[in-house]
């Protein structure tokens, strides 16, 4: 795993765990990346951003963000100073539906997205 750091947004940080194919290229813009992780890296980094109280958008590739974890699951039940999304693969852009899309359809219908 590699990782290499950047503040690309001032204050906090834009932190994105992935492919290398993927984060590599957020490198370009700042981005604080680690790439090839796992998901206990994925946990240990989440852990590390909550104990340094600094505040973060954590990019994740879709397989680790659908992975779970303590601090993963937290982070995305409190919200705030830490901001959890998801990328689609770089293999599979197109394959890609974030999970709000189904909570769209629930509260609007299933044909709310087409």
């Amino acid at each position: 795993m590699e990782a290499a750091t950047g503040s690309a947004t001032g204050g906090a940080r834009l932190v994105v765990i992935g492919s290398a194919g993927l984060a590599d290229g957020f490198s370009l813009i700042g981005a604080e990346i680690h790439s090839d992780a796992d998901s206990a890296a994925v946990e240990n980094i989440l852990a590390q951003l909550v104990k340094s109280g600094d505040e973060a958008l954590v990019l994740l590739e879709s397989h680790l963000a659908h992975a779970g974890g303590h601090w993963l699951d937290r982070l995305r039940n409190e919200g705030g100073r830490i901001v959890v999304t998801e990328l689609p693969p770089l293999s599979a852009p197109y394959d890609y539906a974030p999970a709000v899309d189904d909570v769209v359809r629930a509260v609007l219908g299933p044909e709310a997205l087409k």
